[in-house]
């Protein structure tokens, strides 16, 4: 236990998805995801009123539906919320401010890709080679779409010489599975 208020790590990344079951089943196919638990039911009276809209920074108005706690892999894990809302906007661009992506490691790219593809997501791009001091032998990376918009990075660096060296710590890699 940390005494002086320091985070151990991210324990999870939220999101908000039009269809809990189609996410969770995208999530399972693209990455290997677990499904750990429903924090909150279908069947169950959904989360809205002044105090959700307050506690979550919710529009007046907003419902939340359904949410589920995923692992996945050896990193932190994903939580999914279902919500109806009033003003439910689109997925927010890279040039947006806030969460802009996240980024999943995978030991092979091109298998990762297929995958992330085969489960119904779309890649902005083929891999590509890493840029900057990211870069080195094995090193790629591609950006992808889920099936609702959301922006999410596969990435490989196997060889971390470029940036493990000059920082004052190493980068966080995830142990294989």
């Amino acid at each position: 236990m940390t005494s002086n208020g320091l985070p151990r790590g991210i324990d999870h990344v939220g999101m908000t998805v039009p269809d809990l079951e189609a996410a969770s089943t995208f999530f399972v196919n693209a990455f290997g995801a677990v499904p750990l638990y429903d924090n909150l039911k279908r069947t169950q009276p959904p989360f809205s009123g002044p105090d959700t809209e307050k506690t979550l920074g919710l529009v007046k108005g907003t419902q939340v539906v359904t949410m589920r706690m995923m692992r996945l892999g050896n990193g932190a894990g994903l939580e999914l919320f279902e919500m109806q809302a009033p003003e439910q906007a689109k997925p927010a661009r890279a040039s947006d401010l806030g969460l802009q992506h996240f980024a999943v490691y995978v030991d092979d790219i091109q298998a990762g890709a297929k995958r992330f593809t085969d489960a119904g997501g779309v890649l902005l791009t083929e891999p590509g080679k890493q840029l900057g001091i990211e870069e080195g032998k094995g090193n790629f990376f591609c950006y992808g779409r889920t099936p609702w918009g959301m922006t999410i990075e596969l990435l490989c660096t196997p060889d971390r010489s470029g940036f493990d060296t000059i920082e004052p710590q190493p980068r966080y890699i995830p142990p294989p599975r």
